[in-house]
């Protein structure tokens, strides 16, 4: 046991979630430069990054009560976060679909709400852990699954419960993590 290995995650400063279209170059460890084509979510909520990765399974019985074999029904790989910049271009596209979201704030956003489907991203979360360790984790290929109730009042902000579901890549991959220190020190070097 080692308490200096135990850690939190925050997220990296410059921004933590990313997207780019298939197709764009991966990243392959935790501190490389993302290429241009990915495009940074603005703030998350504080109820951070969380990732569903557990299998599930069925018993299989056998005549009077034993369990006999358990086997894998499905093993969803899923990340759910709070996306909170609402004036976001980036974060609006995210939540409804990029043909949906259309114009600038000064020229005036339009956002239609309807029932196609989300297209595959390649998405990338970077975070900072203690010690400045630089951790970040990549999904070859996932879609917006679902996102929860918006709820418009006076003390709360506008918050978009974002659910992505990865799917597998063509080594059977839904998704990849990387850790590195970094060579600075501090948040704001990493």
């Amino acid at each position: 046991m080692d308490a200096k290995n135990v850690t939190v995650g925050k997220p990296k400063v410059g921004g933590a979630i990313f997207k780019a279209p298939l197709g764009t170059e991966l990243p392959g460890d935790a501190i490389s430069n993302l290429s241009d084509a990915f495009v940074q979510l603005g703030y998350a909520s504080n109820s951070g990054l969380v990732n569903s990765n557990s299998p599930e399974s069925t018993d299989i019985k056998a005549w009077g009560g034993d369990t006999v074999l358990t086997t894998q029904t499905d093993k969803k790989d899923t990340f759910q976060f709070q996306l909170i910049e609402a004036l976001n271009i980036d974060a609006l596209k995210t939540v409804y679909g990029e043909d949906n979201v259309s114009g600038t704030l000064e020229t005036g956003i339009t956002i239609k709400a309807n029932s196609k489907e989300h297209k595959n991203y390649i998405w990338v979360f970077d975070m900072i852990l203690k010690g400045n360790i630089l951790k970040r984790i990549v999904l070859p290929c996932a879609s917006v699954s679902s996102v929860g109730d918006i709820t418009y009042a006076d003390e709360t902000q506008i918050g978009y419960d974002t659910t992505i579901t990865a799917v597998p890549d063509t080594e059977g991959n839904t998704h990849y993590e990387y850790m590195q220190k970094a060579s600075g020190s501090g948040r704001d070097k990493a």
